[in-house]
């Protein structure tokens, strides 16, 4: 019967439970409470299949919403279809539990919708949360649409980053019920939106947070009021919104509840104790970065107790801190870099929060120009995480003191003058990950107790004065730098387990030995650098297990023997291979494993044979180096084209003639095949290479014209063409090489330097080039040498006027050719001249008095030439006269100072002398020329009596022979006269 009553009281749902009878035994009573359970279960499971689901007009408004939007490249929009009935279930929805309406539509998280926002949303009356951040989303016209200020139920709202024309409309003011608020980064067209009404914000008496961050609000100078008027505001964000000042007065601060306020990039500029807002104690982060805000800090600031992050970074280095931070024992993170004008390093530390429970983690104050040393009193900052002073003028030695820190975690201390040793402390700092103190004057050896710090990743100790061997435990780090300092001894075995290495600088230093097998088992490294040491022997070939080298650099050292194709196909990831200055030699490898190569650089070895083809292959190549090399043959001839922009060859035997592939070497700005064997023309198609900025084909065998097409290339700065075969004229069109006039760095284009040590990496080159006779050598500076060199061949003709339009040329040598005529008059203008070589020509006139003008001139050469008339007068003339006193040799004309030989007349200039002799003195001409013409007559008529009277000339040497006789005697006697007397004393 008791199981009768329980079926009865599952399946009889139309029928209420009337009973009232007891149970008549405790059986039926256990039953009867086991029933009513099971009866509960499904009453409540019942009620779950009950719930409320979508409501209609709610969907057909969503659905709506979809038609309006035109792409949804993820589909996140899928499971928005009419069949699927409970739209509570779709994408982004999320409804009421109870009423079934929606109240949240979020859209944005990078789905990149795109189309209109439909005002079917007006539908949905209960929305509570619209996220629509990132979209391409925008109402009619690509405005913010208006009907948005309508759904009266919005407390949150987010349009950050999306394209919107116009402004915010000021209905918005009306979502009395919004609590959040997110305009940040809304833009169109890459440009900011500008607003200039934000009044509506007064309207929203329950705002809590409020980002405007990149919007332009430059036209709004009471934003201050307008925010004070929003007392609820807890979070106010207003970055790089160009906002003019934050000086504004205000008689009473409503912003009580204020915990962060970032105003960062605005550029106020203004005294930084002037800002409205220093007497919110309320406030917990405050940022003011990149404000360029001046003067001492107001005394205000150390009120500010609830402080915990403390931003006033990068504001131009003119603030001053003068206010004792002690009691601000909550502040966990203070950011100064590049703000403070000047502070001694040890007042600022003392002055930092002494609270029982410091709370302090992360200081910055890098680039402050402070100074002072390091005292034991840091000890106090117990809890710092990461502490940074790098790039100020810090001396003295690293405090013992430092090794208190036991939750420091990075420690930056680059880029001082610390002097001293690296304490031995820092080896008991177990938390410790990074130490970065590069750019010191640090001396002695690394503590053997950094190689134990079980968590140190990062060791960065390069242009110290370090000594002694590197220590074995190194290899246990990630990345180590010791470049630059005065370590000696070989790689030590201890990294052979360095399987966490990345990245190994032991460049610069005096290391010797081999370069060991086992760095082959580093299997992680993506960059090796052991240039410039004294590292001998072969390249090891288990360097080939390094399949996540991206950069190798052995430059600079004694290794010798062959690279081979077995070290280098392996290495598909390497982009730079540096192995210059070493003895390798050999033929190149005919394959290269490592297409994504971004710079070749081989030069200065013994490496022979032919550039093999396979460097056409290298499409990603940027700098290819084989100069100073035994290579020969002619250039490879590459189908494709390439990337190249640095390509030197220099100082081999290569040879043929320039092969006509090179024409689609668009991209080369850099060429030097200076001292090889190429010959034939230069090919007209040289003026299409139109990025060239350096071109030396010197010492080859070049002949013919120089092309005219060459003064096409208006980026060129260094034209050599000395030491070939070369004749014909100079082209009177290389006027049009404006690069190479002082109008084009004023320019702005791109600088070289900066793109190579952005794309390659470290600039190493070494170029040679002649100049004040003799040859210089340049590292970068090579992108600041303006020259042009086309000695040492046959030009013929005469030096373009033209050419003095270049005054941006350092050098310019015309040395050993057959030019003729005058030197330009207007080589005066040619200010920038530092090095002038005109010699062993034939130039002829006067050398023009504007070369006096020359005052940066600091070797010049006008010798062996046909110059004539007086030297210009000029200090600086003087100057290089008095150190080489050959620059006017074999010019038989040139007269006056400096020289001995003086000019006639009264020492006037030659043409006036030629006036004077025309048109004043002919009488005086007249006169000289009949006596002169008398003398030699009156001589002839003796000379011919004397040839043939015999009497006459008998008589005459008798005349002579008395003469010298008397003569004889009178020397003999009054010699030995005097060598009687007698000496006195």
């Amino acid at each position: 019967r008791s199981t009768g009553k329980i079926y009865t009281l599952f399946h009889s749902t139309s029928q209420p439970i009337t009973t009232t009878t007891m149970p008549r035994s405790p059986a039926e009573f256990v039953l009867l409470l086991i029933a009513a359970a099971i009866w509960s279960f499904f009453l409540v499971a019942g009620a779950g299949q009950l719930q409320p689901s979508c409501i209609g007009r709610e969907r057909d408004a969503l659905l709506a919403f979809k038609q309006g939007v035109s792409d949804d490249p993820k589909d996140y929009l899928g499971s928005w279809r009419q069949e699927r009935q409970d739209c509570c279930q779709w994408a982004g929805i999320t409804c009421d539990n109870v009423t079934g309406h929606v109240v949240e539509l979020d859209l944005g998280q990078g789905n990149y919708l795109a189309g209109q926002i439909s005002p079917s949303l007006l539908s949905l009356e209960h929305l509570e949360y619209l996220n629509l951040w990132g979209t391409g989303l925008c109402g009619p016209g690509g405005r913010v649409p208006e009907f948005l200020g309508s759904l009266k139920n919005l407390k949150y709202l987010d349009l950050s980053g999306m394209s919107f024309s116009g402004m915010v409309p000021p209905q918005f003011g009306n979502l009395s019920k919004l609590e959040y608020l997110d305009l940040s980064r809304i833009h169109f067209n890459n440009t900011q939106m500008v607003l200039t009404d934000i009044s509506w914000l007064t309207r929203l008496p329950l705002l809590v947070q409020l980002d405007m961050s990149l919007i332009n609000l430059s036209s709004i100078a009471d934003w201050p009021l307008v925010v004070n008027k929003i007392p609820s505001l807890k979070l106010l964000r207003l970055v790089e919104c160009s906002l003019s000042s934050a000086n504004q007065s205000l008689t009473h601060l409503n912003l009580t509840n204020l915990h962060n306020l970032d105003l960062s990039f605005n550029h106020f500029g203004h005294p930084i104790a002037s800002g409205w807002f220093w007497n919110l104690t309320s406030i917990k982060d405050l940022s003011l970065a990149g404000n360029y805000l001046y003067g001492p800090f107001p005394d205000a600031l150390a009120n500010m107790t609830s402080l915990q992050w403390l931003d006033l970074q990068d504001m131009g280095n003119k603030a001053t801190m003068t206010v004792d931070l002690k009691n601000l024992c909550d502040l966990e993170e203070l950011w100064l870099d590049g703000s403070l004008s000047s502070g001694n390093i040890t007042e600022f530390l003392d002055k930092l929060p002494q609270c029982p429970s410091n709370k302090l983690q992360y200081l910055y104050l890098s680039s402050n120009n402070m100074a002072g040393i390091l005292s034991n009193r840091m000890g106090h900052l117990t809890n710092l995480f990461w502490f940074d002073i790098s790039y100020n003028n810090i001396t003295g030695a690293i405090p013992l003191g430092i090794g208190n820190l036991s939750c420091l975690q990075s420690l930056v201390l680059s880029n001082n003058f610390l002097t001293g040793a690296i304490p031995l402390g820092i080896g008991n700092l177990s938390s410790l990950e990074a130490v970065y103190l590069s750019n010191n004057f640090l001396t002695g050896a690394i503590p053997l107790g950094i190689g134990n710090l079980s968590s140190l990743e990062v060791l960065y100790l390069s242009n110290n004065l370090l000594t002694g061997a590197i220590p074995l435990e190194l290899g246990n780090c990630t990345y180590v730098y010791l470049s630059n300092n005065n370590f000696s001894g070989p790689i030590q075995l201890g990294i052979e387990h360095c399987t966490t290495l990345e990245e190994l600088d032991l460049s610069d230093n005096n290391i010797t030995g081999v370069i060991p097998p086992w760095l082959g088992n580093c299997t992680s490294l993506r960059h090796l650098s052991l240039s410039n040491n004294l590292l001998v022997g072969h390249v090891p070939s288990k360097i080939t297990l390094l399949g996540n080298l991206t950069e190798l650099a052995l430059g600079n050292n004694n290794l010798d023997g062959v690279i081979t194709e077995e070290h280098l196909v392996a290495l598909k990831n390497l982009e730079h291979l540096d192995l210059s200055h070493n003895s390798f030699s050999g033929p190149m490898p005919l394959e290269f494993g490592a297409y994504k190569l971004v710079e070749l650089t081989l030069s200065s070895n013994y490496f022979s044979g032919h550039i093999p083809i396979s460097v056409c292959m290298l499409r990603n190549l940027l700098v290819l180096d084989l100069s100073d090399n035994l290579l020969v043959g002619e250039l490879p001839r590459c189908s494709r084209e390439p990337n190249l922009v640095f390509l030197l060859l220099s100082h081999n035997h290569l040879s043929g003639k320039l092969p006509s592939s090179l024409k689609n070497y668009k991209s080369l700005a850099f060429m030097d095949l200076s001292a090889n064997n190429f010959h034939g023309k230069l090919p007209s198609w040289i003026g299409d290479l139109v990025y060239l900025r350096f071109l030396q084909l010197s010492q080859n065998f070049f002949c013919g014209d120089i092309p005219v097409t060459i003064t096409n290339l208006k980026r060129l700065r260094q034209l050599s063409l000395a030491g070939n075969n070369i004749s014909g004229v100079i082209p009177w069109s290389l006027s049009n090489l404006t690069a190479m006039t002082q109008k084009h760095t004023k320019r702005p284009g791109v600088d070289m330097f900066v793109w190579y040590t952005g794309y390659v990496g470290k600039f190493g080159e070494v170029w040679p080039i002649v100049m004040k006779r003799q040859e210089l050598k340049y590292g970068k500076g090579i992108f600041n040498v303006v020259g042009m060199d086309l000695s040492l061949n046959y030009l013929t003709g005469e030096i373009p006027d033209g050419i003095t339009s270049l005054n941006g040329l350092l050098n310019l040598n015309f040395s050993w050719n057959q030019l003729s005529e005058k030197i330009p008059g207007k080589i005066g203008a040619m200010k920038s001249l530092e090095s002038l070589d005109l010699s062993r020509n034939s130039l002829s006139g006067e050398i023009p008095t504007s070369l006096a003008d020359l005052t940066y001139l600091s070797s010049l050469d006008l010798s062996y030439n046909n110059l004539t008339g007086r030297i210009p007068v000029g200090r600086q003339l003087d100057t290089l006269y008095l150190e080489n006193q050959s620059i006017y040799m074999g010019n038989i004309g040139l007269c006056g100072p400096p020289l001995e030989r003086n000019c006639s007349g009264n020492n006037a200039p030659e043409h006036d002398n030629q006036q004077k002799i025309e048109k004043v003195s002919e009488p005086v001409l007249f006169f000289y020329f009949g006596l002169g013409s008398g003398l030699v007559a009156g001589l002839w008529v003796v000379f011919c009596t004397l040839l043939f009277k015999k009497v006459w000339r008998v008589a005459y040497f008798r005349l002579f022979d008395k003469s010298y006789d008397k003569a004889y005697v009178f020397v003999v006697v009054t010699w030995g006269r005097i060598n009687r007397e007698p000496i006195e004393t």
